[in-house]
């Protein structure tokens, strides 16, 4: 028996959920609260409520406000598919491929845009409430929220589902909250998926999150929360994973593809973790720590620097050049230790020409310490069949894979900044790939190689 609190959507007495499930969904939460009116029935009062998608699409054309405490909404699948394949594949051949959506128990986002409204006019779901609890144990499981369509951004590029801007959003939490749980959830071809303020006890897990302009936004400030074992890729405009005034974050164990402009991107954020992750990108800035971050850990993660492979992507960039860094540091006591960086990149794709590529820039503060990193830097001419120029995922396969002709390139293991004093850079270069006043910051050296 399911019970007076779980609410199967296709079963509701109000609207349409194939029409508009954001009507469907916000009458359930009115029944929900009329009938869980007192705050202390024996020990209890407002236990919440299960509200469930079954595999289907679902048009949501109306904003899904929430404002109660203990709510799960949860579906039958992710229903992950690119879309961006697709949508770069000549529309003659589309007839020719299994399916053209993404699937599971998927949510269209159809709302239109309307003139002066803020960020969260166009988001799927709005959660913020007002008072005191903060708003608590809200839960988004196993469905996939699709903004179907990307629009032209007057920029020039010639198709416009490959501009990553729609204005649509995922999931907007406006306000503070505690022990919220996003898992297992699909995001797809949204400008934002997930923008979270003031984040407490927040877990982000196990979820697909690609083909969006931006993935992952903790802003205003947050603590003691994680985001753990996803499958991440923003666009070239967007942030992957990015966090702002934040403490106790901690980002492990999950799996960055590339063309989002930074893999992690970290604003004034203090006492956090970064380890254990898997990092692609085609731009410089994969790690960027920016302002006052201080005392966090960056260790064992593997970053991989490559160019894009696939001819439709390859005029845009992240803006930022060589000289960059893969890693910039900005803030005092962070520690970047054990992680392993793969520059691999073609001479003439090197930004400003000539110039020798950056691994690990410190930009400012003191007292950082950066320790037995290894880097790879290496060259790959691979030739490019047919097949990789035409695939995608092909493209981005063999270049992974392709190491057979690899020639070293010329890098700048780390470089310190003349206004960051007091780091101490060990075993991460050799002699010649460093470039710090040794004065002014402690220094040991990789031994080199006689030829």
């Amino acid at each position: 028996m399911a019970g007076r609190n779980y609410y199967d959507v296709t079963e509701w007495h109000v609207g349409n959920p194939y029409e508009d499930i954001g009507a469907v969904i916000n009458s359930i939460l009115c029944d929900v609260k009329s009938r869980q009116s007192e705050t202390d029935a024996e020990e209890g009062g407002k236990p919440g409520a299960v509200i469930y998608i079954p595999s289907g699409d679902y048009h949501l054309r109306t904003q899904v406000l929430i404002d109660i405490s203990y709510l799960k909404i949860m579906g039958s699948g992710h229903g992950f598919t690119s879309s961006s394949i697709r949508f770069n594949v000549p529309e003659d051949e589309w007839k020719d491929l299994h399916e053209l959506w993404p699937g599971g128990s998927r949510i269209l986002v159809d709302i239109p845009p309307r003139e002066g409204a803020g960020e969260e006019a166009r988001a799927a779901f709005f959660v913020k409430r007002e008072g005191s609890p903060r708003i608590s144990s809200v839960e988004f499981e196993n469905f996939c929220i699709d903004g179907l369509h990307f629009e032209d951004d007057g920029t020039g590029e010639p198709n416009p589902e490959n501009t990553y801007v729609n204005g649509k959003t995922g999931i907007y939490v406006a306000g503070a909250q505690d022990s919220f749980r996003i898992n297992g959830m699909g995001f797809i071809y949204l400008e934002h998926a997930l923008t979270i303020y003031h984040a407490d006890a927040l877990s982000i897990h196990d979820n697909f999150i690609a083909e969006c302009g931006n993935c992952i936004e903790l802003r205003g400030w947050g603590q003691a929360s994680k985001v753990t074992e996803n499958l991440i890729g923003a666009g070239y405009k967007g942030y992957s994973i990015y966090a702002q005034n934040f403490g106790g974050l901690l980002v492990s164990s999950n799996n960055v593809f590339p063309r989002g402009k930074s893999s992690v991107h970290f604003e004034n954020v203090a006492r956090s973790t970064v380890t254990g992750n898997r990092f692609h990108s085609f731009y410089p800035g994969m790690l960027v720590l920016e302002g006052n971050c201080a005392e966090n850990l960056v260790s064992s993660n593997h970053f991989y620097r490559s160019r894009e492979p696939w001819p439709p992507m390859r005029m845009h960039d992240n803006g930022l050049d060589d000289r960059y860094g893969l890693a910039y540091i900005s803030g005092n006591h962070n520690t970047v230790t054990a992680n392993h960086f793969s520059e691999i990149i073609d001479k003439e794709y090197i930004t400003p020409a000539g110039e020798k590529p950056v691994i690990i820039r410190i930009a400012a503060g003191q007292d950082n310490y950066v320790c037995a990193n290894h880097i790879v830097a290496l060259t790959e001419e691979a030739e490019e069949s047919k097949e990789a120029q035409d695939s995608c995922y092909s493209a981005q396969v063999e270049a992974m894979l392709s190491t057979s002709r690899a020639e070293e390139i010329r890098v700048t293991a780390v470089l310190v900044e003349p206004e960051s004093t007091h780091n101490t850079v060990l075993d991460t270069g050799t002699e010649a790939q460093c470039e710090l006043d040794k004065k002014a910051n402690a220094f040991r050296a990789l031994p080199g190689f006689e030829l």
